[in-house]
């Protein structure tokens, strides 16, 4: 190039393109900013988000570098090109190529000084972008562009785009406010850009659930995305490709080689592929797996080099790659380099994970070595610590990992094993597990009970269930409180479920005390959630509020995460605030309850929980959502065979259909009701009746309902069922004529006063309304009716959200932590950490349960993913 032709730039008349106007912004230039950096992997779209940023501009000058420009006067000359191009004289510069050309060459600064000179004359801005700076390796072009860059007037706008942070000073111009930079998690696609990109440019149509999947597992990388989407053309389930679809595909295989790994020297490319067999990579763990000792240094490098490879914290201790270069790079070993094979490395991995303190890492590395024996060993050294902090699915994930063959042979392991799946809802398989362990040996035998004894409880044996619990308590011996406990719980449920309140309230004290001697976290969370309902249900709220707030210190004292347990503790927390019509924090609690559950799998939290949330939305004026979740609810307990859980449900669909005036389906949900306890399902009968009762009242069949009411007070009277006795009483006082009216809910209101009863009333509505003229004391519940009344719409968002807090929000939905959050996004815990701040204060926000709440009250499309 002789300074007086084109350079090379994109085609930006494209009609098929995403604009992206969120990064468009930032490139434009800003008072007092000299350069703008733009730095990502190969595949992220630099160069098309330059050409259609530099489409919209009047100046722009366009230099795509090679290798050849590393000698500086051919540089200087393709500089002065793009300079001309976009400012559109051509015959700036021109004194300068002269120079370039003489044999007496001036030093580089004076030839550079001489270019800016004939810049300051430009009569207007001009933008000069630098492509592929990545390729510039020469120290006297990197100092031209810092001449440059430290000398340029003011309406000289360098932008430099490359794959690597060039070589310049650009702490000290990021500090001076001279400087701005854009990397990966900057140019990576949003779900709504994926969603353009896909639509618009690749013209296919994709569910939207199949969308956000293939938008987490490329991490909004173009290159995967495209890939993706032109293998996606003509097949019939897309949902099948979108699950397959990995850094194995051919076509990512083939990029990825390419591009990214043969260009590396061999030690970094079996570096890569070496450690590749982490999910996480710290430098000790790196040099432990690879037997080098510069792990903290190449990773250090890796990130500057933008190599696929994401810092999880801010100190820099912690990394790992993107999903889609790992799968990459672990399909390299057997043909890429030399030295140990995959399972020496999880090996290596493994021990260095046990040595740590990282168990699980240690037990995965160690069944992926197949190394068995070791595995073994480690799952029963750690199993009693996962059970302790809830971590079912963890423990269950352990076992199953291993050969059925190798499995078979370790009875305790086989325990374990039916134990989680007791645990998360499957009786039928936990049952054939713990009936072919049944050996002499008492700890073996009761382990076995204990098992069985949460499968009887689950399919509704009650008695059979707590004849077990009974002889696995015998069984074992004091000193294992951890198995103990589950026994005690087992127990303590199902008197429960079979309708014993006192003797259930005195078991799971028995067991709550038997897991805090045994330092049984889970197990004592577990009874003293369940103890909770229980003095609840006897309509002992505030011994039931005591309890839980034990509980809840309890649970803060340990640090307990999520569990089944701490699901339980904010749903029996949900369940008092919303009786006692504190619906905003009500409302947080159920939702974070649910959230828990639904990680968790635990079927009995998730139904009452949706069912308790539904109510909520149903009091808030949400009738749809209070549908939509009230059909969750039945469709969880239905698939998975819960049937005292299913009867909670349908009691609860029984009421929201005649709230809603739909007759036939409330009839229909009464049905079900009907057949359950017909069936004997524990727990039916009450809420059976009740139904019926209520469902004559709706038909106007007042005497019908009475005469189903009255039994069915004297009976929940006699059995202590406090809570029911409640509702009997309201209800029949909507069935009675004026005088008997006033004087039941008199009764009612007497017995509700000192637990502070409120939404046991007002969840009547204007029926019972009318009825408290005639009572006398009823002042706070008249209140609470006007409350009810008042209730103001959802006012929407102050501010809108950007796409990528949408994206945070949509992953705060799933479930996801911080760390979590900015693995999946390929940004720092730091920018997801700014981020959630952004979204509280549109959102009005303190805490993520509060966010998502509130994004819920307002419909968010960010989340309705995971209604």
């Amino acid at each position: 190039m002789d300074g007086s032709g084109q350079a090379l730039r994109p085609n930006t008349r494209r009609a098929s393109v995403v604009r992206r106007a969120r990064l468009a912004d930032r490139l434009d230039p800003g008072p007092g900013r000299r350069l703008t950096v733009v730095v990502a992997p190969a595949g992220y779209g630099k160069t098309t988000l330059l050409g259609t940023w530099a489409g919209t501009r009047e100046r722009v000058g366009w230099l795509t570098l090679d290798e050849r420009d590393n000698e500086e006067n051919r540089f200087l000359t393709s500089l002065i090109g793009a300079l001309r191009q976009g400012s559109g004289d051509d015959e700036l510069g021109k004194g300068v190529l002269a120079a370039l050309r003489s044999p007496d060459l001036r030093h580089p600064d004076a030839l550079i000084g001489a270019l800016l000179a004939d810049l300051e004359r430009l009569p207007e801005p001009v933008d000069v972008v630098l492509d592929d700076y990545h390729v510039i390796t020469g120290d006297a072009v990197h100092r031209a562009c810092v001449f440059l860059v430290e000398h340029a007037p003011e309406h000289l706008h360098l932008i430099v785009s490359g794959r690597v942070d060039p070589p310049l000073p650009l702490a000290r111009w990021r500090v001076r406010g001279e400087l701005v930079r854009l990397g990966a998690d900057d140019l990576a696609f949003t779900v709504p850009e994926a969603a353009a990109f896909v639509r618009d440019v690749m013209r296919l149509e994709l569910a939207r659930q199949d969308l956000v999947r293939l938008h987490e597992k490329t991490e909004g990388w173009v290159a995967g995305l495209q890939i993706a989407a032109l293998s996606l053309r003509g097949r019939t389930s897309p949902a099948e490709f979108v699950a397959s679809f990995s850094g194995r595909h051919r076509d990512v295989f083939d990029f990825l080689g390419e591009e990214v790994l043969d260009r590396q020297p061999a030690e970094v490319r079996r570096f890569l592929v070496e450690t590749s067999i982490l999910d996480q990579l710290s430098g000790p763990l790196c040099d432990a797996v690879t037997g080098r000792t510069d792990g903290q240094e190449t990773l250090e490098r890796l990130e500057r080099e933008n190599l696929f490879v994401v810092a999880l914290d801010d100190e820099r201790r912690w990394y790992r790659y993107h999903h889609l270069f790992a799968d990459f790079l672990r399909l390299e070993p057997d043909r890429a380099r030399p030295g140990p094979d995959r399972g020496e490395l999880h090996a290596r991995a493994s021990r260095w994970c046990e040595a740590n303190g990282a168990l699980p890492d240690a037990i995965g590395h160690a069944i992926s070595a197949a190394d068995h024996d070791r595995a073994i060993g480690l799952i029963l050294a750690g199993a009693d610590a996962a059970w302790s902090r809830g971590e079912v699915p963890t423990v269950l994930g352990w076992i199953e990992a291993l050969p059925a063959d190798v499995r078979e042979q370790q009875p305790r392991l086989v325990l374990q094993q039916a134990l989680a799946l007791a645990l998360t809802g499957k009786p039928d398989r936990a049952q054939r597990l713990a009936e072919s362990v049944r050996g002499e040996e008492p700890l073996l035998a009761g382990f076995s009970a204990a098992v069985r004894s949460w499968c009887a409880r689950l399919r509704g044996d009650l008695h059979p269930a707590i004849d077990l619990a009974r002889q696995a308590l015998t069984l074992l011996p004091a000193d294992r409180g951890g198995l103990r406990v589950f026994a005690a719980d087992s127990l303590g449920d199902s008197l429960w479920s079979l309708g014993d309140l006192p003797a259930a309230e005195t078991a799971l004290t028995d067991a709550a005390a038997i897991g805090t001697d045994a330092g049984h976290v889970y197990g004592t969370l577990s009874a003293l959630t369940l103890l909770a309902r229980v003095q609840s249900e006897r309509g002992r709220l505030g011994r039931a509020h005591a309890t839980l707030l034990r509980a809840e210190r309890y649970a803060l004292q340990q640090d307990m995460g999520a569990s089944s347990a701490t699901a339980a503790l904010h749903l029996g927390l949900a369940a008092l605030q919303y009786e006692r019509d504190d619906l905003d924090a009500a409302e947080v609690a159920f939702r974070t309850g649910v959230e828990s559950a639904e990680r968790t799998g635990n079927v009995t939290d998730l139904t009452w929980g949706l069912v308790g949330l539904s109510r909520l939305e149903q009091a808030r004026h949400r009738p749809d959502a209070a549908l939509a979740t009230a059909l969750r609810a039945e469709r969880v307990a239905r698939d998975y065979g819960a049937n005292p859980e299913a009867v909670v449900a349908a009691a609860w669909m029984v009421r929201l259909r005649l709230l809603r005036d739909e007759l036939p389906e409330a009839a229909a949900a009464e049905q079900t009701l009907a057949r359950h306890a017909e069936a004997g399902t524990p727990g039916a009968e009450i809420p059976g009746r009740l139904a019926a009762a209520r469902l004559s009242l709706a038909r106007g069949r007042s005497r019908d309902a009475l005469r189903l009411l009255r039994p069915l007070r004297d009976a929940a009277q006699a059995a202590g069922r406090g809570r029911d006795l409640l509702e009997i009483l309201v209800v029949q006082a909507l069935a009675s004529e004026p005088d008997e009216a006033a004087a039941t809910l008199a009764d009612a209101l007497a017995r509700a006063a000192p637990e502070h009863y409120v939404r046991t009333f007002v969840d009547e509505g204007p029926a019972l309304a009318a009825l408290l003229p005639r009572v006398d004391g009823a002042e706070e519940l008249r209140a609470a009716f006007e409350r009810q009344q008042a209730v103001p719409p959802e006012p929407a968002l102050a501010e809108p959200m950007t796409d990528r807090e949408s994206d945070v929000l949509r992953l705060l939905a799933a479930g996801k932590t911080n760390r979590e959050i900015a693995a999946e996004l390929f940004v720092s815990v730091g920018t997801v950490k700014t981020h959630l701040n952004n979204l509280y204060r549109k959102l009005g926000a303190h805490s993520r349960t509060q966010a998502l709440a509130r994004a819920r009250a307002l419909n968010l499309p960010s989340i309705s993913t995971f209604r």
